[in-house]
């Protein structure tokens, strides 16, 4: 099945250290991201969207700058994962805090990824008073 890798800039008005347990635990993820964040015993993240379940492990975390999450099992030859990729970045220029959005699934639709992204980041703006 083809990937197709999703990738969009948004600018926040949120420090990154505000920001960042919105996009790297569970309690912070399902505020905006999914109806419900389960942590695992594994430490692996069951995401919930529709009442269904969706294993990923966090194979990257830098602390106010990164979270990357790659999704179990949605490739048929298990190198090829599904993930999800949050990049915090602040401008040096003018000091505003940016964040990269990298979304790689089977989904290959770029205005439908668009606009389900920036409805999700509208929400994640409401919650930081963005």
């Amino acid at each position: 099945m083809q990937k197709f890798k999703y990738s969009n800039e948004y600018e926040l008005r949120a420090s990154p250290k505000m920001l960042f347990p919105y996009l790297s635990t569970a309690s912070g993820l399902s505020e905006w991201f999914c109806e419900k964040v389960n942590v695992k015993p594994n430490h692996s993240f069951d995401f919930i969207w529709d009442k269904e379940s969706h294993i990923a492990e966090q194979t990257s975390l830098r602390l106010n700058k990164s979270a990357k999450f790659e999704f179990l099992n949605t490739s048929d030859n298990n190198r090829d994962n599904n993930y999800i990729e949050f990049k915090v970045e602040v401008s040096d220029l003018t000091g505003s805090t940016y964040l990269r959005i990298t979304d790689y699934s089977t989904n290959t639709d770029s205005e439908e990824l668009k606009d389900l992204w920036d409805g999700l980041i509208d929400s994640l703006k409401e919650i930081v008073g963005s």
